[in-house]
């Protein structure tokens, strides 16, 4: 029996040996998620300037400069301003003002002057003018003295 099996097993050596071992393989996946997102870096701000009839106080007026930022993005946010809430104004100034907050893009997308949230498609980095506008309405007009208010650009 252990001639058989030492027999047997010279057999199978001796037949395998002109053979090469057979190669197999195997895929090794990767997998990763970007979400959706986007930075906002300010360049600068803005400055505003006064009409000549005293009822537009803003950054498309003579003399008057947008903010800037820079956007950097994945695609796929929506970008806006806020309504302006923090204001300072002279203590002379009891009218009212409406003040209307607006932006435009350029850069990886471009995008008109709007005060409407909008979507920012394409991945890649933009250029942000930001403006502010404040209008007095009827008779009342601007009074002298510093005014400054807050725009929030926001980005989600």
């Amino acid at each position: 029996m252990k001639f058989f099996r030492a027999a047997m097993a010279a057999s199978l050596l001796a037949a395998c040996a002109g053979q090469t071992a057979s190669a197999t393989t195997g895929n090794v996946l990767f997998n990763g998620t970007i979400t959706a997102t986007c930075t906002i870096t300010i360049n600068s701000n803005g400055t505003m300037t006064v009409s000549s009839n005293l009822q537009s106080l803003s950054s498309h007026n003579a003399g008057g400069s947008a903010g800037s930022a820079q956007v950097d993005t994945t695609g796929g946010v929506s970008l806006s301003v806020d309504p302006v809430t923090i204001t300072t104004v002279p203590a002379s100034d009891t009218t009212a003002t409406t003040w209307t907050p607006t932006f435009a893009t350029s850069g990886a997308q471009t995008i008109a002057e709007t005060g409407t949230a909008t979507a920012l498609t394409v991945p890649g980095t933009s250029t942000v003018a930001v403006n502010l506008a404040g209008t007095k309405s009827g008779t009342n007009r601007f009074s002298a003295g510093n005014y400054q208010a807050t725009v929030t650009l926001r980005c989600e």
